[in-house]
């Protein structure tokens, strides 16, 4: 038997369930596919940019982050707390009042906002600021037939939360259950979303790297793809390098895209897709470290920001990076030509001194989280095989680290009890 237990994916679910097994003093072979620990938190450097495989935030106010990762290690930097939105009449500012009190008059000339309209919004998001849990163990329907029931109408509906969360759960149909966006809302009132200094991809280097000064650290086998596992008492990975690798448990930790080529029992999730355009620029559109949604709705864009305005370290001295990210699947195929005319009318500003950099096609960005929200499968899905991931829990850095977690729990459960 090669290990106690072998660990196949090396993103945020896999890193975490590997780091709590090693932890508990188990043998641990951790095999991943790419040169590389991360998943979907890759970041690369490009002329001196660092470019994160899509447009992605770490939110330091998520439970799991706060427990398992010190943040301070990353160098996060925050995006501004707030919105800029694109208006008929200009571009407009909503500034969170207390983290950033300066922009209260600009947020009251938005006209964005009314007393009916914070009220109503106000009584929707209440639940999950006040009783988190009763909103998962509570009843759900679609997020726009939730909105539709608070009375969330008017220009704070269409112009602001509609087109920014149509971003973050990348669907603009309102079909996200309910209850996931009201969690994922309370993230964003607890905490201001940002960035490492080094990239998204520090997030799973410094699990990985705390991983190894463990006293029996896991055996990380970068680059080395898995083609099949084999449920039983002593179950097996096959590796295409047609070497196999027996064990008392079998963890599959791959993204939602890979799981049922390994585990054809397992149902493929559904997912749901980004397209995220990077720019560089000798001058910023805005000085702003806002993200930007097009309230007008005129075009393909979800959001856009000039990202080295919150996090310097994404750009050379003396240029700046710039995001624009659309949503991506079988109706939507945004043209370049599209995202910078409207990008361009939403900052007021030419692209024509943009330098296209890279296109980034995330087929698989998020799992669907539809109504009735599920907030965990079983970790045993075959005899000795158990499965974790953002697709198993919650869709989110989040959702990974707890899945990770909760499966090595089960794990070292069975292995005490046989």
């Amino acid at each position: 038997m090669d290990a106690d237990v072998v660990v196949v994916g090396a993103g945020l679910a896999g890193l975490r369930c590997a780091d709590r097994l090693a932890e508990a003093g188990r043998h641990v072979v951790h095999v991943e596919s790419e040169g590389v620990v991360g998943g979907r938190q890759r970041t690369d450097e490009v002329d001196g940019y660092l470019l994160d495989r899509g447009f992605q935030v770490l939110n330091p106010a998520y439970p799991a982050v706060r427990r398992f990762v010190d943040v301070a290690d990353l160098a996060l930097r925050s995006f501004g707390a707030g919105l800029l939105v694109r208006r008929e009449t200009g571009l407009a500012t909503l500034a969170h009042p207390l983290r950033r009190p300066g922009g209260i008059a600009a947020t009251l000339r938005s006209g964005l906002l009314s007393p009916s309209g914070l009220a109503a919004l106000g009584r929707w998001a209440a639940p999950a600021l006040t009783a988190p849990r009763s909103v998962v163990r509570g009843p759900d329907r679609p997020l726009r037939e939730g909105l539709d029931a608070a009375g969330v109408s008017g220009p704070l509906r269409t112009e602001v939360v509609e087109p920014f969360l149509a971003g973050v759960v990348a669907e603009d149909r309102g079909e996200t259950s309910e209850a996931y966006v009201r969690l994922l809302v309370r993230m964003f009132a607890l905490g201001v979303p940002g960035l490492p200094a080094r990239g998204i991809q520090a997030l799973p280097e410094w699990i990985a790297d705390r991983s190894r000064r463990r006293a029996l650290p896991p055996d990380l086998r970068l680059a080395n793809p898995v083609i099949g596992v084999q449920a039983g008492a002593e179950p097996v990975v096959v590796c295409a390098d047609g070497t196999s690798l027996t064990a008392r448990a079998v963890v599959v930790a791959v993204g939602p895209e890979t799981v049922g080529h390994l585990l054809p029992d397992v149902p493929a999730p559904t997912t749901r897709g980004l397209r995220t355009w990077w720019f560089a620029a000798d001058e910023a559109p805005t000085d702003s470290d806002l993200v930007v949604v097009d309230g007008r709705r005129r075009g393909p864009m979800v959001n856009a920001a000039v990202v080295s305005n919150a996090v310097p370290s994404y750009a050379p001295p003396g240029r700046h990076l710039l995001e624009v990210t659309t949503l991506l699947g079988p109706d939507d195929d945004p043209s370049e030509d599209d995202v910078r005319r409207q990008a361009g009318e939403v900052f007021g500003t030419s692209t024509a001194g943009w330098h296209t950099i890279r296109r980034d096609d995330v087929w698989d960005a998020l799992p669907a989280q539809p109504a009735p929200l599920r907030v965990t499968s079983p970790a045993r899905v075959a005899e000795g095989v158990y499965v974790a991931g953002d697709h198993r829990d919650t869709a989110s850095i989040q959702g990974a680290l707890v899945s990770g977690q909760r499966v090595a729990g089960a794990v070292l459960e069975a292995l005490r009890a046989s």
